[in-house]
């Protein structure tokens, strides 16, 4: 059994770790870390649990009898905020044998990745682009929801060279803000709306660009990215615009040759929909284009395949476990 911490379990993206670890056949959940829910049950801030765990929060990093230690674990998930978990190591000791995976975006980039002040250095966890590094890896940065949507769709245009000038919309879903209330996530100002936010200024644009680049080496790269906030609470929609001469009998093979070897990226040859992956850590890919212009869809979970279940699959390649283990889930057709 892998034995696993989590620091920041209270919200969205805490929620869904603790629900696909707590039914993951070789996991053992030692702790749950929550200073503002210290000394509750997880199934009295995540209500759907009940029944399935009788662990409580705690605000320490040692614990009782009965309990373990930080330095006892194998693997720390960091669910906290952007730029919280730089801060969280630092004044934090964690056993050089801990495996780290970060959710947060601390660590994505290639000049974040080697932290000489607390003796780590990270891969960046897109099982697509980096498994053979990640199953060699000790620490993770896991990659942004956005981020992954969107590389879903131009990793293999990237391999093949193809990539100049890129236009990508997407939309995402309420979750996609925290769980914190803001402005423009709750219901009120989200039911019946649709906003662009951060046009052109995403901070998921600098991982995607270095991803692009580690494929396609040496070339000018433009990606034009406007994303959207959606009325709906889980997934993310993409459609990504380039110009190509190459046709679709040409194209789908490079994505689905591409994609072979990596379970949950899958190529669909029929219209891609945002419930055929809601609930999964399923990817989906598709494909149209008119005279010379490619649209490539992507949709995801953003809960899952987009942050939680991605760090699971992560965990299960450090630790050399079948990569889908724990991953199989239900989609909601309905």
């Amino acid at each position: 059994m892998i034995n696993v911490g989590i620091i920041g379990g209270a919200g969205y993206t805490g929620g869904e770790l603790i629900r696909l670890l707590i039914n993951h056949p070789q996991v053992h959940i030692s702790f749950i870390h929550s200073r503002s829910n210290a000394g509750k049950y997880v199934y009295e801030v995540h209500k759907d649990l009940i029944g399935d765990t009788k662990l409580k929060f705690s605000n320490s990093l040692s614990f009782g009898e009965g309990g373990g230690e930080a330095q006892d674990i194998d693997c720390l998930f960091l669910c906290l905020g952007h730029g919280e978990s730089t801060r969280f190591l630092q004044e934090n000791k964690i056993a050089d044998a801990v495996k780290i995976i970060d959710l947060a975006n601390d660590f994505r980039l290639e000049k974040d990745r080697v932290q000489e002040a607390i003796g780590r250095t990270f891969v960046y966890g897109l099982p697509e682009l980096n498994k053979d590094a990640i199953i060699a890896a000790h620490n993770i940065a896991n990659p942004g929801c956005f981020a992954t949507t969107i590389q879903s769709g131009l990793l293999p245009l990237a391999k093949a060279g193809l990539l100049k000038d890129i236009y990508t919309t997407g939309i995402t879903g309420s979750t996609g803000a925290g769980q914190s209330l803001s402005a423009t996530s709750h219901f009120s100002w989200r039911a019946n709306n649709i906003q662009a936010y951060k046009t052109l200024t995403h901070q998921h644009l600098g991982e995607i660009g270095e991803s692009l680049h580690q494929l396609q080496p040496g070339t000018d790269i433009e990606l034009s990215f406007v994303p959207w906030r959606g009325d709906f609470t889980r997934g993310i929609f993409v459609s990504s615009t380039i110009a190509t001469d190459l046709s679709l009998e040409e194209l789908f093979p490079l994505f689905e040759e591409f994609y072979e070897e990596h379970p949950f990226t899958q190529v669909s040859r029929t219209p891609v929909f945002l419930k055929q992956v809601v609930n999964t850590n399923k990817a989906v890919v598709h494909l149209e284009k008119a005279g010379n212009k490619l649209v490539v869809h992507s949709a995801l979970d953003n809960l899952l395949k987009g942050a939680s279940g991605q760090a699971v699959h992560n965990m299960n390649l450090i630790f050399g476990l079948e990569e889908t283990l724990g991953l199989r889930l239900k989609p909601s057709a309905f």
